[in-house]
């Protein structure tokens, strides 16, 4: 008996040897945290105690609540490691428990794809909601072993709180949230429909709920997402699909503006502002007294094509698939100025972390277009899995979440497919374990699982080499 307790101690030491050497490399490069002007603009709204609904108010209450025990981004960045690492930890624990020692270094390793890692070192509500999807998914794993309530109740916090952070995350929280509910819900197609709107509901509401409880101010945020894409639809169609403006010659303005990457020239931040912008958009829809949804769902029936050609431009470049030339640092390595001088000093760790962060992007890791190729893959080999209850659910999540951004992305950068790139990599990493321990699966399924990175990874490293 002792000697079956030590080999069992044993068998942790390598997990928690990754752990902790991924954590002291986190924080030597990272500490106290970066803070890019989302999060300084979320500190000071933490200080201050007075929310607007521009970034998620759950993320400011939340940290406001550590500001009498430290203030600056340092404990902030500690719970992102913690959910993160114990994300990691849970569902390698989970794996020793039926005897995959191999699949639970696996999973460590996972750990340590170079994006993440350097990402979890941002403090931002995609790192924290990361790491809470993390902590879910490993508490999945456990509850499906157990059945405990416990275990299901905390997992189902982690993910009420996790679609608190950013208004499209119910999309990721779904399909973990139905795999955490009863079997016998789950047994038949209409059952599954049923509850997975049943299970929609409340991670839709959780941030609208959240803001309303914590009084935050209307910002009008959702206007960034409308600006950009009547952008886009006076760009390819060429006829001006926003309210009247005060400017001459609209389209040719905006054909000056209009970049498919990112809205922020619209925005009043940027050093060259577009003179079609948030403010003037707003007050012409106040004007009129139009509903900003309502102007924006009439301009794409009005313009279709048009808008698909937008939308496809953009998640084209934001999931790095068919692009070429430089591509932006997938990762921080500073700060932008505070008024509070929270700083990371450089580092030669911060560097190295950040320098392979980068490289990365020039291979299929570095893709988050890959990444969802190989969770579409997933399901389709799932059916002869053993461990399919749980891989289904953690490779859609990546996928839909991912997806989502085709939709209402607005901006190209890395972080926002922080929860894609994770979540496809640990369900990849899991189907290929059941895969290599004999799960059988026929050749035809097979070849449709590898098909869609296939033709991702073709046509993505053709499309570099040209």
């Amino acid at each position: 008996m002792r000697i079956g307790t030590h080999s069992n101690r044993l068998g942790w030491l390598p997990l928690g040897g990754v752990a902790g050497i991924g954590v002291a490399v986190q924080i030597a490069a990272y500490w106290p945290g970066i803070m890019i002007w989302d999060a300084i603009r979320q500190y000071g709204q933490a200080i201050s105690g007075r929310f607007d609904d521009w970034h998620p108010p759950a993320f400011e209450w939340l940290w406001r609540q550590w500001l009498p025990i430290h203030d600056g981004p340092a404990p902030m960045l500690i719970l992102q490691l913690i959910l993160y690492w114990t994300g990691f930890l849970v569902l390698a624990g989970w794996a020793r428990r039926h005897g995959r020692n191999r699949l639970a270094i696996a999973i460590m390793l996972a750990a340590l794809l170079p994006i993440p890692f350097a990402l979890i070192g941002a403090v931002l509500k995609d790192s924290l909601m990361a790491g809470l999807l993390l902590t879910a998914t490993g508490l999945l794993a456990w509850h499906q072993d157990s059945g405990k309530r416990p275990v299901q109740l905390i997992a189902m916090f982690l993910l009420l709180f996790a679609a608190t952070l950013r208004f499209n995350a119910f999309v990721a929280g779904l399909p973990l949230l139905v795999a955490l509910l009863p079997a016998r819900w789950r047994s038949s197609p209409a059952r599954l429909m049923l509850t997975a709107i049943i299970a929609a509901i409340p991670l839709f509401l959780a941030v609208p709920v959240a803001n309303k409880l914590l009084r935050a101010e209307h910002s009008g945020v959702e206007l960034s997402l409308v600006i950009f894409d009547l952008g886009g639809i006076t760009y390819h169609s060429g006829i001006d699909a926003f309210p009247p403006q005060p400017v001459v010659d609209p389209v040719a303005i905006n054909r000056a503006c209009y970049a498919p990457d990112k809205w922020d020239r619209y925005a009043w931040w940027g050093p060259d502002p577009c003179p079609i912008g948030f403010e003037t958009v707003r007050a012409a829809l106040e004007q009129h007294h139009q509903s900003p949804y309502g102007y924006w769902i009439g301009a794409i029936l009005a313009h279709p094509i048009a808008y698909a050609q937008h939308r496809l431009s953009h998640f084209n470049r934001s999931s790095y698939f068919l692009i070429h030339g430089d591509i932006p640092p997938p990762a921080f390595r500073h700060s932008d100025p505070n008024i509070w001088n929270e700083q990371v000093r450089p580092n030669v760790v911060l560097t190295t972390v950040d320098d392979i962060a980068a490289w990365s992007t020039r291979t299929p890791i570095g893709w988050p277009i890959w990444w969802m190729a190989l969770a579409a893959g997933v399901p389709i080999l799932s059916p002869a899995l053993p461990t399919r209850r749980l891989i289904v659910p953690v490779a859609l999540s990546a996928l839909l979440y991912g997806l989502g951004y085709l939709v209402v992305g607005v901006a190209s950068e890395m972080r926002y497919h922080l929860w894609t790139m994770t979540g496809a990599l640990l369900a990849t990493i899991i189907a290929a374990s059941d895969f290599l321990s004999g799960a059988c699966s026929p050749r035809a399924r097979l070849i449709c699982a590898a098909g869609p990175v296939m033709l991702v990874t073709t046509l993505a490293a053709g499309w570099r080499l040209l």
